[in-house]
């Protein structure tokens, strides 16, 4: 029976584990930002949290033979030597070798308002906001003694039904943001800028055709069967759950047995038909 491999210690000055560390801080740990939400003359102090969980099935690099973790370091590309993060600066290269470094009083004054408020600039129907522009979830928590007016402002937008958009600097970079009341907490939600989705006019789509009628019934019957009310609890991540229990059973030294699955294969034009019906006979799972 195969044994799990042990790595080798890592040195007390190794603190890398193989993959970038998570920027954010989970709700609840340190704020990923602290400002004002601004709206009309009201500023309102809040703290920002990322309201996503750390990947579970996070990976770490290693070197094959002896299974020694892979660090990520920081080295000067001319010698290759490691340098301190004390001694990092940030620089932009304005000609091929030349340099202008700019700290973080540099990136405040290219907008201040922005650095430090999330400026609200129209309230709309969260229905017009794209999905294609929707991004990543955040938390919004009143700073002390913020707690009416954040209160204040939650409930205005739960009372006239609409979100807010506006923009703010995160990490050096403008983000497009919407906020929405979800229960006692103020929702922020990443956005992308229209400018950066790529055009579908670009990909190798069918025209609108005219699908035969006996098909698109035999369809719409099957749209029927599936219908349902979006229960996103019920959802969970199979995947990971499966490789949790691959490793540890390689962990306890055991051989790992899996099911062969057959992938899907595409359906042939002439088939559609008999795949309709037999979906629609089938039960349902």
């Amino acid at each position: 029976m195969p044994k799990p491999k042990k790595a080798p210690k890592k040195s007390p000055k190794d603190k890398g584990n193989g993959h970038p560390p998570h920027e954010d801080k989970p709700a609840g740990g340190r704020p990923s930002w602290r400002g004002m939400i601004s709206f009309g003359l009201v500023n309102v102090p809040v703290n920002l949290y990322t309201a996503v969980k750390p990947e579970i099935h996070e990976m770490n690099y290693l070197r094959k033979n002896d299974l020694c973790p892979i660090s990520y370091r920081k080295v000067c590309r001319l010698t290759g030597e490691e340098v301190p993060f004390k001694d990092i600066v940030r620089g932009y290269e304005y000609r091929d070798g030349d340099y202008v470094v700019l700290d973080d009083e540099d990136f405040g004054k290219a907008d201040v308002k922005k650095t430090s408020a999330i400026e609200v600039d129209v309230f709309v129907d969260e229905k017009d906001v794209d999905p294609k522009l929707i991004e990543k979830p955040y938390y919004l928590e009143p700073q002390k003694k913020a707690d009416k007016a954040y209160a204040l402002f939650r409930e205005a937008m739960a009372v006239s039904k609409k979100v807010a958009v506006g923009v703010f600097v995160l990490r050096d970079r403008e983000h497009l943001v919407m906020l929405k009341p979800e229960g006692r907490t103020i929702l922020l939600i990443m956005l992308r800028f229209a400018a950066s989705l790529r055009d579908a006019s670009e990909l190798d789509l069918p025209a609108k055709a005219d699908v035969p009628k006996n098909q698109m019934e035999l369809a719409l019957d099957l749209i029927k069967k599936f219908e349902g009310p979006f229960k996103p609890e019920a959802y969970k991540d199979g995947y990971a759950a499966r490789l949790r229990s691959i490793i540890a059973a390689k962990a306890k030294g055991k051989t790992v047995h899996v099911r062969e699955e057959e992938a899907p294969r595409a359906t042939e034009v002439d088939d559609i038909m008999a795949k309709l019906k037999e979906s629609l006979s089938a039960t349902r799972h």
